[in-house]
């Protein structure tokens, strides 16, 4: 067996499970526990090149890059106390107090500004205010699926998302020296919270793909929101109809993604994969196959290796079919960043089946696959005027593709 392209770091630590908003809330810890159930499974823990580590919560002073220090501040009192502050988002009905929230959101924090570091390669020791670093040549490959809390304000909890992680990520690239960093989204919300903290910064470009905002919180995440005036065209949104399925979502990604990742040229590439984009979570009206996720996860390892020497960090987000979808999606995520793909067709092992009663008590799904084609017609090979969805496309590309010297 021939040694993964990139070498691997898989961030776990069993803590990270203490984000629980609680009983009845959509953001249930138990689809991170079954998600590296599966992986354990699969042996993708085991396999060469691949190292499994935690890291610690991210401090204060890390936390800054992003939050504010009166919000910090908050989080740890409301998560004392208990007593919310409902004008930072604390205690709301989407962000209910408990006992962990500082605790368990910097651990998951810190799991992916360190997996930024392992991604950059070569940097972790460096130290606020020593010379920046560069980039080792053919950086590593990390995930954290447990990260990927893109709503998160400067200082306000927002959607389920106490501090941003993604953001925090994008912040300690550019302090390790990173001059380009691009930040790509496919979870079925807008991701808000990082385009605001790179609103008017040059050197990152953040791209979301996204439901609507008529349709779905946000709400925000329009064509026209492409940055602000000292970065204009390095936020690239494209809101997608209700309802669109695997065809059209693959159309968009396929007809947007490359080319300005092409143009921009980023040393490193930070990935968001909520997998609220299937066909079957709770909280969205999208029709994506687990398939058609799987195919974007690959490609966006492709990218990497094509534009960033290899350099990826992936995250996880939202995902609300929690046994079901989000188990299956964030380890094909893994496998593929591991270079070791599980072939679809796979059936899950049976001692995660036996997880899945214990834990969610239902039913596993059997194999790694919806059974769905995951196929495309090219957007460049024709333009449909009267489809929502090649609407939808062309307005993005209008608004963003003459900024990086591209025809729409």
């Amino acid at each position: 067996m021939s040694r993964p392209p990139h070498p691997l770091t898989l961030f776990w630590d069993d803590d990270v499970t203490r984000y629980d908003f609680g009983p009845g809330h959509p953001m249930d810890p138990v689809r991170l526990a079954l998600t590296m159930s599966l992986v354990r499974a699969f042996g993708l823990d085991r396999l060469p090149g691949v190292t499994v580590r935690s890291a610690p919560a991210a401090g204060d002073s890390t936390l800054a890059l992003v939050h504010d220090p009166g919000y910090i501040a908050a989080v740890r009192r409301v998560a004392e106390t208990g007593l919310p502050d409902l004008e930072r988002g604390l205690g709301t009905e989407d962000n209910p107090a408990f006992a962990a929230m500082h605790e368990a959101s910097a651990l998951i924090a810190g799991q992916s500004v360190a997996g930024a570091e392992a991604a950059w390669g070569g940097s972790q020791e460096v130290r606020r205010g020593a010379p920046r670093s560069r980039a080792a040549a053919g950086g590593g490959r990390a995930v954290n699926f447990a990260g990927g809390l893109h709503h998160a304000m400067a200082g306000k909890a927002w959607g389920f998302c106490v501090y941003n992680d993604a953001a925090l990520a994008v912040a300690r690239l550019l302090e390790l020296g990173a001059e380009r960093v691009a930040y790509v989204d496919v979870d079925v919300h807008h991701g808000d919270g990082v385009q605001q903290a790179f609103w008017n910064d040059p050197r990152v470009l953040t791209i979301s793909l996204h439901e609507h905002p008529r349709t779905l919180f946000p709400q925000t995440g329009w064509a026209e929101e492409t940055g602000g005036p000292a970065a204009e065209g390095t936020a690239v949104n494209l809101p997608l109809p209700a309802g669109t399925g695997d065809a059209g979502w693959l159309r968009a990604f396929h007809a947007v993604v490359p080319e300005l990742l092409a143009a921009f040229r980023p040393q490193v590439l930070v990935s968001q994969h909520g997998a609220d984009t299937h066909l079957e979570d709770p909280l969205a009206h999208l029709a994506v196959s687990l398939d058609a996720q799987r195919v974007v996860a690959e490609a966006l390892a492709g990218y990497a290796d094509e534009y960033a020497e290899g350099r990826w960090l992936a995250l996880g987000g939202g995902g609300y079919a929690v046994a079901d979808v989000v188990p299956r999606t964030w380890t094909h995520l893994v496998a593929i960043a591991a270079g070791r793909p599980i072939p679809p067709e796979q059936e899950t092992p049976e001692d995660w089946r036996a997880d899945v009663m214990r834990l969610a008590r239902q039913h596993a799904p059997l194999r790694m696959t919806d059974g769905m084609p995951a196929g495309w017609k090219d957007f460049d090979g024709g333009y449909d005027p009267a489809d929502r969805l090649d609407q939808a496309v062309l307005a993005t590309r209008r608004a963003v593709f003459p900024h990086h010297g591209l025809l729409p």
